[in-house]
């Protein structure tokens, strides 16, 4: 099994999957008791009844059985050391497909940033904002403004932006670097030139008087005013308590946005598109291509699309 290991390392499949995989193909090989060279088709179509009936496992779990047993086959077949792989073409039915998000066009995106920003910044009607709230409010809808747009620009995660700092922005490269985590890599992205003006205007102007609100100094890009609801929070400079209002905000200008998850999946969609596989799995922060793989339905669905409108007799 030593080999096989190495052959799902090299497919960058986790620890986790790994351990799973191999459970997978042994418990299948000590049921089965027959060399891998003469299992066939009709042994593992035997083996899932078995599952399903002897075990009673969901068709989900045995999909994942399956899974496992295929790569260990595929394995065996690259490998030379059988000629036919007996789970080929074999599927098992009735597992509830993963709905996809209603993704956004790179143009769509666009639109729905100049429109927040025209009705939440440029033209916002303060006239029912209580006078000692109105810096709040104004410093409050121009930082949300910013981080807006690293959302639909970078594709920014809610916890990503939530741990940025300013030596994380280089306005002279014109670039922003995006810190990694337990799931995602560390990586340097292209700023827009349209976000140049609006991040200077942020750091130079609007991040100071936040500075002045906490009496405090910060490394963070980005943090609360003290008085918006943020006073239980375990860390009072965390943002997470905002996005509920930000995306309040969108979803009044949008009425097909649901979440910034939704505007992720968009983003990388559309990279997919531009860039290929791998250069958006760096883009995303994806540690594992499998990750950038799952997006590529949400491509396929558009293509498709494309594909019925232009050549409608395919």
């Amino acid at each position: 099994m030593e080999k096989f290991i190495q052959y799902m390392q090299g497919k960058n499949f986790s620890i986790a999957t790994q351990q799973m995989y191999l459970r997978s193909v042994n418990e299948f090989l000590e049921w089965i008791e027959k060399e891998e060279t003469r299992i066939t088709k009709k042994d593992v179509l035997k083996y899932l009844e078995y599952l399903k009936k002897q075990r009673a496992l969901k068709n989900i779990s045995r999909k994942m059985q399956l899974t496992g047993i295929n790569h260990y086959f595929t394995f065996l077949y690259h490998s030379e050391q059988i000629t036919q792989n007996p789970c080929s073409f074999l599927k098992i039915r009735g597992i509830s497909k993963i709905s996809l998000y209603k993704t956004f066009t790179e143009e769509q995106l666009t639109e729905l940033f100049d429109n927040y920003y025209t009705i939440f910044v440029k033209n916002y009607d303060y006239t029912r904002t209580p006078p000692n709230r109105l810096i709040e409010t104004r410093l409050n809808k121009e930082r949300n403004a910013v981080i807006l747009s690293l959302f639909i620009n970078q594709g920014t995660t809610t916890k990503e932006i939530d741990k940025m700092l300013l030596q994380d922005i280089d306005l002279t490269k014109a670039t922003i670097k995006v810190r990694g985590g337990k799931r995602s890599n560390e990586r340097n992205l292209q700023l827009k030139a349209e976000q140049i003006g609006l991040l200077m205007n942020y750091i130079q102007h609007i991040r100071p008087q936040f500075l002045t609100s906490t009496n405090q100094e910060s490394e963070k890009l980005f943090f609360p005013y003290p008085n918006t609801g943020n006073q239980k929070s375990k860390n009072p400079e965390s943002l997470m308590d905002l996005f509920k209002p930000l995306t309040a905000q969108v979803k009044t200008i949008e009425q097909h946005f649901l979440n910034f998850k939704q505007i992720r999946a968009s983003v990388i969609t559309n990279w997919l598109k531009v860039h290929g596989l791998r250069k958006t799995q760096y883009m995303a922060g994806h540690r594992y291509i499998r990750g950038t793989e799952y997006y590529l339905p949400n491509n396929l669905e558009d293509l498709t699309n494309d594909i019925s409108k232009h050549h409608p007799f395919f």
